[in-house]
């Protein structure tokens, strides 16, 4: 049986119904004095990653630009792709936030100029991400589930080269300024701020229509490869460690620990990722900024999963889940908790039946 994922639909009325709206998630006991501390902001550490971000972004491009259309500038698309189809989500996500920098506006900005390289409209998703908190995983309310049961294979391996997503945003672009919202929308964003995300939205398509006639005016897609197509030939990474939030584990239940992963990663994939692997503390203490993650985690490990020891290894555990999910909806990961970890509260009996 196919699950209804709407949120405009009966299955969040039975959420709300259910008492699965908002509920009481689960948090380990640390001392309060310790989680201030790790929840203090650092305009300089995140100012260096963004110019990190950014430079690297120019440099590549640049680069890329002056091979074009040699094959020898192929390389620097490949950096420049990532960094602004994959690192840009983390981004996104930090300032949206409001946790990278201490000050306001420079979270603001690297926001905005992230949510136009994921043509994610700022409004929406700010909401979006904000009902994600709130009801995670919870069927019929939270907007950001990446892969329904019984999961999607081919919907996720066109995601990996963002052909799914920028299909739907763009549709949603065109929607929103013609002065419309989707239904599901309408459950989570309010009244007033509708105009917003119609003014956001006409602005970008003016943006993309200027794109569209320079590419015009050269006979090249240059200005594509630089706006708008490294959403698709960039996406694979984040789509890649975006997976691995939640995919695989519990739907419906109030502790993150069941339906939220920690996957250990390297360097690299960290800077890009900006420690969203480290994604169990993220959903309990959402304050605490990014880069901090890693001392949050040392914190409360003796109340959590054991991290993924790599990407591979959370790839590993989770494709035959997946594989199971094709042929029965209910196949489901039950994470270990550590010798002396509080218990999972009594919800877990009912996914025992289908642990894998």
């Amino acid at each position: 049986m196919v699950r209804d994922y709407s949120l405009a639909g009966e299955t969040g009325r039975s959420a709300d119904d259910c008492a699965l709206t908002n509920p009481n998630w689960y948090r380990p006991q640390v001392d309060p004095t310790a989680i201030r501390a790790l929840m203090k902001k650092s305009d300089a550490i995140a100012l260096r990653d963004t110019l990190l971000w950014i430079g690297g972004m120019i440099v590549s491009a640049g680069i890329a630009i002056a091979l074009w259309p040699s094959w020898w500038s192929a390389p620097f698309w490949f950096i420049y792709g990532v960094l602004y189809g994959s690192a840009s989500d983390s981004r996104w996500h930090e300032c949206g936030h409001k946790t990278a920098f201490e000050t306001a506006w420079m979270n603001n900005v690297v926001y905005h100029i992230a949510s136009f390289m994921l043509m994610r409209n700022p409004v929406v998703w700010r909401a979006s991400h904000v009902r994600h908190h709130t009801d995670t995983v919870i069927v019929g309310r939270d907007p950001e589930i990446v892969a329904m049961r019984p999961p999607d294979l081919a919907r996720l391996v066109l995601n990996f080269f963002g052909l799914v997503d920028v299909y739907h945003l763009v549709a949603r672009m065109i929607l929103h300024a013609r002065g419309r919202l989707h239904p599901d929308e309408a459950t989570y964003v309010r009244a007033a701020d509708h105009n917003r995300v119609f003014l956001v939205a006409r602005i970008w398509l003016l943006i993309y229509a200027c794109i569209a006639a320079l590419a015009l005016w050269m006979g090249s897609i240059l200005p594509f490869m630089v706006v708008g197509l490294p959403r698709l030939y960039g996406a694979w990474h984040h789509v890649m460690t975006g997976v691995l939030q939640h995919l695989g584990l519990a739907e419906n239940v109030t502790d993150h620990r069941l339906n939220t992963r920690t996957v250990l990663m390297n360097p690299i994939s960290r800077f890009i990722y900006l420690n969203m692997n480290y994604h169990v503390e993220h959903h309990m203490f959402t304050m605490v900024p990014y880069y901090r993650l890693p001392q949050l985690h040392e914190l409360i490990k003796h109340d959590v999963p054991r991290p993924e020891p790599s990407i591979w290894a959370a790839f590993k555990r989770l494709v035959p889940v997946l594989v199971k999910q094709l042929r029965y909806e209910d196949a489901v990961i039950i994470p270990v908790l550590p010798e002396g970890a509080n218990p999972y509260r009594e919800e877990v009996e009912r996914l025992r039946p289908f642990a894998v």
